[in-house]
This record gives structure tokens, C-alpha cells and sequence, in this order.
């Protein structure tokens, strides 16, 4: 449950699927965005849930591929997470990039931009079997998530 040390390569697909997106996005961001009224907590777990879920997705090998079996599903579910992430960000680019865009839900799942990759993050860790990344994924979900829910909110007003 501790995780062994080494790369992962799972880890690094995964982060590239979350980075290449949200480089795109710093020259797309929806028409009247604005981080300055962010709950300060929720940033702080955000931002220490970014940095611990990154370094447990590229320092634990026991994320990369072994022979297949029923724990196997676990990663794949969370790749279809990760799928179903670009897929939102497409429909996102796609739009005309409004705020209620940004915050929209996929397949019934809400604020999907932010919940997508923490459940895929989650999963990952399960897959690893590797506690760190699950509670790195919880830290940065109770950040990002609710990030994005109080932004959700505000928009409503």
C-alpha cells in the first residue's frame, strides 16, 4: 500500500493528458473568468493536491503495466476517465468558451473539467495500490472540486 519507488509511464500519460489541455487553456479561458474571489483554503488544498498528486503519479512504479487481470479494470476505468477529460476539453475549445462552458458536466457528472482527473487519479491510485496518490487525490479534490462548485455558483448568481 506504501508504493515502490521508480518512473512511472502510466503516470506520465496521465499528466500529459491533464497538462496539454490546461496549457491550451491559459490562451482560451471563458469570457469573464476570474480566480480572484477563490476561497483561499480550497486554493491551498488545490495547489498541495496538484503538487502531491503529480510527484505520486511519476515516482511510484506500481502504476505501469502488468499482466492483465481483475485489478486490471481499475486502470482501465481510470484511462476512460482521462479519455472522457479530453473528450470535455474538446467540447469546451469547441464552444464559444463561456463560463457556464467551463463549468459544465459530462454524461451527468458535474464541474467534469475538475471531478474527471481527480476520480481518474483516484483510480489510478487503487490500480497502484499506493495510499499516497489516494490521498493526494482526495486533498486535491476537496480543493479543485470546490473550486470549481464555488465557481459554479457564483455564475448562477
Amino acid at each position: 500500500m506504501l508504493g515502490h519507488l521508480g518512473f512511472s509511464y502510466v503516470g506520465l500519460v496521465f499528466l500529459l493528458m491533464l497538462m496539454i489541455p490546461n496549457l491550451i487553456w491559459m490562451k482560451r479561458q471563458p469570457q469573464g473568468y476570474n480566480a480572484e474571489n477563490e476561497n483561499r483554503f480550497l486554493a491551498l488544498l488545490e495547489r498541495a493536491g496538484e503538487a502531491l498528486t503529480t510527484c505520486c503519479a511519476l515516482i511510484f512504479s506500481d502504476f505501469n503495466l502488468r499482466a492483465w487481470s481483475s485489478w486490471s479494470w481499475w486502470l482501465a476505468v481510470s484511462f476512460a476517465l482521462m479519455v472522457m477529460y479530453e473528450i470535455w476539453w474538446v467540447r469546451y475549445f469547441k464552444s464559444e468558451r463561456r463560463l457556464a462552458d467551463f463549468y459544465s458536466s459530462l454524461l451527468g457528472i458535474p464541474v467534469a473539467g475538475a471531478t474527471l482527473p481527480v476520480l481518474a487519479f483516484f483510480l489510478l491510485g487503487i490500480y497502484g495500490k499506493v495510499i499516497w496518490m489516494l490521498i493526494a487525490s482526495v486533498i486535491l479534490g476537496v480543493g479543485h472540486i470546490g473550486i470549481h462548485l464555488g465557481h459554479r455558483r457564483e455564475k448562477r448568481r
